[in-house]
C-alpha cells in the first residue's frame, strides 16, 4: 500500500531535545499537537491512524510531530512536564514558518493545545479538541481508590510494554478502540511497542493525567470545536463536556 509523501525533519526544543516532525499534503497549514502513542514513519501503516491521516491531508498541509521520548523524536528525555509540550510544539511551529494556522489537540494534546492558544492567540485561527480533558485522570483523582487504580495501570506498562506478548498492550488498545478487528488490535498493539519504551510511555502518560488547564480553558478566544465519544473508555465524556463549558463559545 502507498501512503502520501511526508517530509520528516527535526528542529529542537528550548531544552535541546531534538524533536522529529512531518509536513504532508497541501492547503492552509493545520498542525496536530503531541499525544501518546505515535510515530512518524509507523503511523500511516495502521489502520487505526490512517483514516485520520487520510483525511487530515485531503485539503491541508498537516504538521505533526512525535512527542519527546517517543517515535522519531530524542528518546534520552528526563523532563516529559507539560510545559515541555508546549514548548515542544512551539519548536515544531516556529521550524515550519508557520504565522497563523489551525491546531487540533487529540487526547493528551488537548492542554498543550490550550495553553498554547491562550499564549499565542493571534496564531491559532482555529481550536479543535477531540477526547480531551480539562483535568487530567491524576488531577481529577479524588478517592485514594483513584489514584491507586492510575498508580496500578501505569506501572502495568513499565512492566509490560515492550514485550513481545501483547496482553499489556491490549488492555490499553481495547479501552482505546474497543470496537475493532483483530488486524486493527494486532496494528494498533504494535504501533504502542515501537512508539516509546516502556519507561517514557509511562513517564509521558504520567505528566498528562496530571495536566490541569481548569484556569486556562476560559482564556481561549478562538472559534473552538470540542469532539467527544459518549462512551469513551479512556476520558469520561463528561471530561469533554467541561471542557466544552469552559471554553467561551466553545462547539460541542
Amino acid at each position: 500500500m502507498t501512503f502520501p509523501a511526508q517530509q520528516i525533519r527535526f528542529c529542537t526544543s528550548r531544552d535541546n531535545v531534538r524533536i522529529a516532525y512531518a509536513t504532508c499534503g497541501e492547503g492552509p497549514p493545520l498542525v496536530r499537537a503531541v499525544h501518546w502513542g505515535t510515530h512518524l514513519e509507523l503511523d500511516w501503516q495502521t489502520p487505526v491512524w490512517r483514516a485520520w491521516l487520510t483525511a487530515l491531508t485531503r485539503t491541508n498541509t498537516l504538521i505533526r510531530y512525535d512527542a519527546r521520548g517517543c517515535g522519531l523524536s530524542d528518546h534520552e528525555v528526563d523532563d516529559f512536564s507539560g510545559e515541555r509540550h508546549v514548548e515542544d510544539l512551539e519548536a515544531v511551529v516556529n521550524a515550519c514558518g508557520l504565522e497563523r494556522f489551525a491546531l487540533i489537540g487529540m487526547t493528551g494534546g488537548g492542554p498543550s493545545s490550550v495553553v498554547y492558544a491562550t499564549r499565542y492567540p493571534d496564531r491559532v485561527s482555529h481550536l479543535v479538541l477531540f477526547g480531551s480533558f480539562l483535568r487530567g485522570r491524576i488531577a481529577r483523582s479524588t478517592t485514594p481508590e483513584q489514584i491507586d487504580e492510575t498508580e496500578t495501570l501505569l506501572h502495568l506498562i513499565e512492566l509490560g510494554w515492550g514485550r513481545d506478548e501483547p496482553s499489556f498492550r491490549q488492555l490499553y488498545s481495547s479501552q482505546t478502540i474497543p470496537e475493532a478487528n483483530a488486524d486493527q488490535f494486532a496494528s494498533f498493539n504494535e504501533l504502542l511497542r515501537k512508539s516509546a519504551s516502556p519507561a517514557n510511555a509511562a513517564k509521558l502518560l504520567r505528566a498528562l493525567h496530571a495536566e490541569d488547564i481548569s484556569a486556562l480553558a476560559p482564556r481561549v478566544r478562538c472559534p473552538t470545536l470540542v469532539l467527544h465519544a459518549r462512551d469513551d473508555a479512556r476520558v469520561p465524556f463528561e471530561q469533554g463536556r467541561a471542557l466544552a463549558a469552559a471554553i467561551p463559545n466553545a462547539r460541542f
